[in-house]
């Protein structure tokens, strides 16, 4: 519940940015003729939805283990990561296909309005309000051990960068001259793809931990390696591990000595299943299974 509490606070104040810098960079985009800046501001609208995704799916993600959960809840976190790469593909492909209309038209003999001083501005503010509240919820989120709030974060990281193209591409704009007003479009087009590859990211590894990805290699050897110093325990064998949430689901195979009694044999499983949880945390689901030599 604490854990709950806590991401919540630092999603909350992610928002009131996010909502804060919505509205400035709409402003900014519309009064400073600046396409890059309106993107830019798109973005911050699809970090505010994103907070709401998250405030939704940790609330039910905190929810203890029931009868259709067995395994508890915690993959509805990883749904919310997936849902932020989802909004962020979309988002990225608007930005794009937006930046390209333009320098289409300009190619085209249209004249293209160059941006305004407000709209730099914007950038600058984006840039550094967006910067801290990424470093806040980075350190928050692998505090919590929070993949979706982690995913959050990197979302806020995305919308810095965006905006750091951005501020390029309206101050080449402004201070080159109209012959170079393209700059403007050619950095929403950058944002773009920054963006895109931000949501491919957070799409494999929302996908991966869905779909029952293993664990990281390292890991399971790590896991491998501990239970084969655990004493009369040999040959760890047929380990299967996968996310379920932020914690870890792990079965394997031992071997033991086939004349020890049931309950000498189910003590050192319990021993095991209490070394991993050590290690990984207490909601680890273990499965150890007993073979004789």
């Amino acid at each position: 519940m604490e854990r709950t509490k806590e991401i919540f606070k630092v999603t909350i104040i992610g928002s009131v940015v996010n909502v804060l810098l919505l509205v400035f960079k709409f402003v900014a985009g519309v009064l400073g003729h600046s396409s890059a800046m309106v993107a830019d501001a798109v973005h911050s609208l699809s970090d505010f939805l994103t907070d709401i995704v998250v405030l939704v799916f940790v609330k039910i993600s905190g929810k203890p283990k029931d009868k259709s959960h067995e395994y508890g809840h915690g993959k509805f976190e990883t749904l919310a990561l997936t849902i932020i790469g989802l909004a962020l593909v979309i988002v990225a492909v608007g930005i794009i296909s937006s930046g390209v209309v333009k320098i289409d038209d300009f190619f085209d003999g249209e004249e293209l309005e160059a941006p305004g001083m407000l709209a730099l501005w914007a950038a600058v503010a984006s840039i550094l309000l967006k910067e801290a509240v990424y470093r806040y919820s980075i350190i928050k989120a692998r505090k919590l051990n929070s993949p979706a709030l982690e995913a959050n974060a990197w979302h806020h990281r995305s919308d810095a960068l965006s905006s750091i193209g951005t501020l390029i591409g309206i101050g080449g704009a402004i201070l080159l001259g109209q012959r170079w007003v393209i700059l403007d479009p050619i950095a929403s087009i950058v944002v773009g793809v920054m963006i895109g590859k931000v949501a491919f990211d957070l799409l494999k590894d929302g996908v991966g931990d869905l779909t029952d990805k293993a664990l990281p290699e390292s890991v399971e050897q790590e896991i491998l390696d501990m239970i084969s110093e655990v004493k009369d325990v040999e040959n760890p064998h047929n380990l299967k591990t996968r996310r379920v949430g932020n914690h870890y689901a792990i079965e394997l195979h031992i071997k033991m000595n086939g004349d020890i009694t049931l309950t000498e044999a189910h003590d050192k499983a319990t021993e095991i299943e209490n070394l991993l949880r050590s290690k990984y945390g207490k909601e680890t689901h273990v499965g150890v299974h007993v073979e004789p030599f």
